[in-house]
């Protein structure tokens, strides 16, 4: 199913789709992760956008994985990829514009073949490559990924810094994004997703540009923490979910790939600026060496011990909830079902009254 709709009012879109869910929602895992893992190298300042010019079925697969692991949303292979950084690769405007559009039409056909397997009674065991009977097919939106302008930088500074220095202005940020959200919003996705926002200043130039250009397409903000209280430029968690609540494409506003110890604190202050439906999918807790281009394993958190969050997450008033960088389909698994099992066990207690 899609949110084919009016973007007016966009809260009651959200709200009818996690009704549909049961309540909560579970986004996919980290995208770079499985596609290494699937034999793809990624050192390249496209990053897992590379794949889209040299092995796009290595990104169906992905997504695959991340449906039979129950994600309710999958998100495009395009937080990297922007036009100019396709143009430094000597790619044309015209095909920079196609493997954007190619980016939602990969994950939207993952999902027709999830469909079509789970229609027939069968869906894809992950582990084996078996397949498996399944249920009747949950809702799944397709979200096309907008990585900040640090993304394109390939630097890390999204994470490490958050602001882009002095020639980086209001109107900078909205002409640097402008035709790549707009091609993103007219190719067939469901909602977009701006990832990983570092500062106030690209998320007041996200929701301009939504607004001028009159985008009729449900969107979500998720920003990035270094220190459970701030975003990554050091501006306020509260000041930047403003933004968000205040532009009506706006669905869901949260944080990704922030360590999994600062997720409950951060929920808490978005709630106290927002009503609208917060998101979250925190990364493994390891850190990113940006000058080693690697990412340390030292202070990761197992399966077991990321999931041990979630309830808390929940409680605390989080209604979609995934995985973002050095997180895998069995994350996203178990996310499923520690969800599930808070529906089922809320079912229960509401028979019992």
């Amino acid at each position: 199913m899609g949110l084919k709709s009016s973007v007016d009012p966009c809260s009651r879109l959200m709200k009818s789709f996690l009704h549909q869910c049961g309540g909560s929602a579970v986004i996919d895992g980290g995208l770079a992760t499985e596609l290494e893992r699937h034999g793809a190298n990624l050192n390249d300042p496209l990053w897992s956008a590379k794949c889209l010019i040299s092995s796009p079925h290595l990104i169906t697969r992905v997504h695959l994985d991340y449906l039979a692991a129950g994600a309710n949303i999958i998100i495009s292979a395009s937080y990297q990829a922007t036009l100019q950084g396709f143009e430094a690769k000597g790619l044309s405007t015209v095909e920079g514009e196609a493997l954007l559009k190619k980016s939602v039409q990969i994950a939207c056909e993952a999902r027709d073949i999830y469909y079509d397997r789970a229609t027939k009674g069968s869906s894809w065991d992950i582990s084996s490559g078996d397949a498996i009977t399944t249920t009747k097919p949950r809702p799944i939106l397709v979200a096309a990924s907008v990585g900040s302008y640090g993304a394109y930088l390939a630097d890390g500074s999204e994470y490490r810094f958050g602001i882009y220095g002095d020639n980086i202005n209001l109107e900078t940020l909205k002409d640097f994004h402008r035709r790549r959200v707009q091609v993103l919003a007219e190719s067939g996705a469901d909602l977009i997703a701006f990832e990983t926002i570092p500062n106030k200043l690209e998320a007041k130039a996200y929701a301009e540009l939504l607004e001028e250009e009159a985008m009729n397409i449900p969107a979500w903000f998720s920003f990035v923490s270094k220190d459970g209280m701030n975003v990554a430029s050091g501006d306020s968690i509260e000041d930047c979910a403003l933004i968000a609540d205040s532009c009506e494409q706006v669905i869901a506003v949260g944080i990704n790939c922030t360590p999994p110890r600062y997720i409950h604190g951060l929920i808490q202050s978005i709630q106290r600026v927002t009503s609208k439906p917060i998101l979250v999918y925190p990364n493994s807790g390891e850190t990113y060496d940006a000058d080693r281009k690697e990412w340390v394993a030292s202070k990761g958190v197992s399966d077991v011990d990321f999931v041990s969050y979630v309830g808390k997450w929940h409680e605390a008033g989080a209604s979609l909830i995934g995985g973002c960088c050095r997180t895998t389909p069995n994350t996203i698994t178990a996310i499923s079902k520690a969800l599930s099992s808070r529906s089922n066990s809320g079912e229960n207690q509401m028979e019992t009254l």
